[in-house]
């Protein structure tokens, strides 16, 4: 019987483990990654650039994300305070008609990025097509 060793009168069984199955089973893996890993290519994610932009528009609709995640909607010099669920009616109100108008999402650098895809969705699925992102020009 493999795996026990006969010693006299009776049978000790071995207590260590057999490393060799392991061992080629890692061997194996390793030429399969070696040989896939080249032929993975990494995705190339398109990044938008800051100031490819011609003509900023005359007429922007801003919303404002503050640090506490306090929404305010910016039209010109008028500025309303909004709850997540206003945003969108408030939005297609200052469009009054317009849907070519812009909005721009301008958001604190510490807010998560969660709340803003939060507010960009809620517009997306409003029906608001042209949202963009405010960002500052680095010197």
């Amino acid at each position: 019987m493999p795996g026990m060793v006969s010693r006299g009168r009776g049978r000790r069984t071995i207590n260590e483990i057999n490393m060799v199955p392991f061992i080629d089973v890692m061997l194996v893996l390793l030429i399969i990654f070696m040989v896939t890993a080249p032929m993975i290519s990494p995705s190339v994610v398109d990044l938008p650039s800051v100031g490819k932009a011609g003509k900023q528009p005359d007429k922007v609709i801003q919303i404002v994300i503050a640090k506490d995640e306090t929404l305010e909607l910016k039209l010109q010099s008028k500025t309303t305070k909004l709850g997540n669920r206003d945003v969108a009616s408030a939005v297609k109100t200052a469009q009054d008609g317009d849907a070519a108008m812009p909005v721009v999402i301008s958001a604190d650098r510490t807010v998560k990025y969660e709340s803003v895809v939060k507010v960009m969705d809620t517009l997306q699925r409003a029906g608001i097509q042209r949202v963009g992102l405010s960002v500052q020009l680095g010197n």
